[in-house]
């Protein structure tokens, strides 16, 4: 048997790194032997089976990449079969070409898993000069608002009733021991809710999966979705909400004024020819603020296409807010809300439109308009 039929050993001690949205650096263990031997290298890739899969991901079948043999570590990049936020399983096999063009194989190493990044900042400036050109002219607003059902503004409400009702219940029946660990149970429970969840407060939630899928956002920053946009004719919020029949109305100089940074943070659709662009408001030094500083693009609060405060100009004068007019936006506030600086109402429009909720909606990954060459 001469060197060339030798068998190649198998390699071992696979790790994975530097890695981003839609690349790797891949690295193992073979003898020196056959690291001077090998002309190519075999690599194996597939998406780990998941329970809650990216449905919209426009490939997602196992990949073989066969590369020429380099030193390692080697760099796997890829967008058309890599995607952002997403767990992959990985094997490696070594390979010399024979003068016949056959290979000579080794066996596959053991499969090692990792998972992809979220979008970095130079990718998500891509998103954003995308968006920019979608924006369209700015027009005038006075309000954020939030659309919900009754039970999203009443809940708190109700639940204190129901400790209320208990606490003074047990109180006034008085039987000794039972009687005063429910009561105290009740207590604590009604002390708990007027320190916590009681005065009428929206609290941040979890932004959820819709949108880009590598959006650094994405099940990471807490917040609460407001709206701004309004109807060309009346200027004033839209009648109908897809979200709910109650809508929650707020000056918009409570959320956006000099105290508060604003980010962009992702521009997609859902398969329609409008587009959603999602900003974050956080105000200044704030855990919000931190968060989006070193993963978003922050933006000008006078000059940027998407949302604007100009300070007024002389004395009396009220602040100007506008808003894009070709896009909905999103905007994420970071903190949580009072109902009580603004106003809750019934809106008048005869129906919900549910069907353009964004609920964990995913992008359309073949959209050329908001789409980047990377993943998606």
């Amino acid at each position: 048997m001469t060197d060339m039929d030798a068998p190649l050993s198998t390699p071992h001690n696979i790790q994975i790194c530097e890695v981003t949205c839609d690349s790797f650096r891949i690295v193992w263990d073979m003898p020196p032997e056959d690291t001077a031997r090998a002309t190519h290298f075999f690599i194996d890739l597939s998406r780990k089976e998941s329970s809650d899969s990216n449905r919209f991901k426009h490939r997602d079948v196992p990949t073989k990449l066969v590369a020429k043999a380099v030193p390692l570590p080697m760099a796997v990049r890829g967008h058309w079969f890599l995607s952002p936020r997403t767990e992959y399983c990985v094997a490696v096999q070594t390979a010399v070409r024979q003068p016949d063009g056959d290979y000579l194989v080794s066996e596959w190493s053991q499969v090692v898993e990792f998972c992809t990044g979220d979008y970095a900042m130079e990718h998500l400036q891509q998103l954003l000069d995308k968006a920019k050109g979608s924006a369209g002219r700015l027009l005038k607003f006075s309000v954020f608002y939030r659309n919900q059902h009754s039970d999203y503004f009443h809940h708190v409400r109700s639940v204190l009733r129901t400790s209320v009702y208990c606490f003074l219940s047990c109180f006034v029946k008085k039987k000794k021991a039972q009687a005063t660990t429910t009561c105290n149970n009740a207590l604590f429970l009604l002390v708990s809710l007027i320190r916590t969840e009681c005065g009428g407060v929206m609290r941040p939630s979890l932004k959820d999966n819709s949108g880009s899928h590598g959006s650094p956002i994405n099940g990471k920053l807490h917040g609460v979705f407001l709206s701004c946009n309004t109807e060309f004719d009346t200027g004033l919020p839209p009648k109908d909400s897809p979200y709910g029949p109650l809508r929650f109305q707020i000056p918009a100089g409570h959320l956006l004024n000099p105290d508060t940074c604003l980010y962009f943070a992702d521009f997609y659709c859902m398969y329609t020819a409008y587009h959603y662009v999602v900003l974050v408001l956080a105000p200044v030094g704030s855990e919000g603020d931190s968060f989006c500083r070193s993963r978003l693009p922050m933006l000008e609060l006078s000059s940027n296409p998407f949302l604007t405060y100009t300070a007024p100009q002389r004395p009396g004068e009220e602040p100007l807010f506008c808003h894009a007019s070709d896009v909905i936006l999103e905007v994420l506030f970071t903190e949580p809300l009072h109902l009580e600086q603004g106003a809750v109402e019934q809106i008048s429009g005869h129906h919900q439109l549910m069907s353009l909720t964004t609920a964990n909606a995913k992008k359309d990954p073949s959209c050329k308009v908001c789409n980047i060459s990377v993943g998606r």
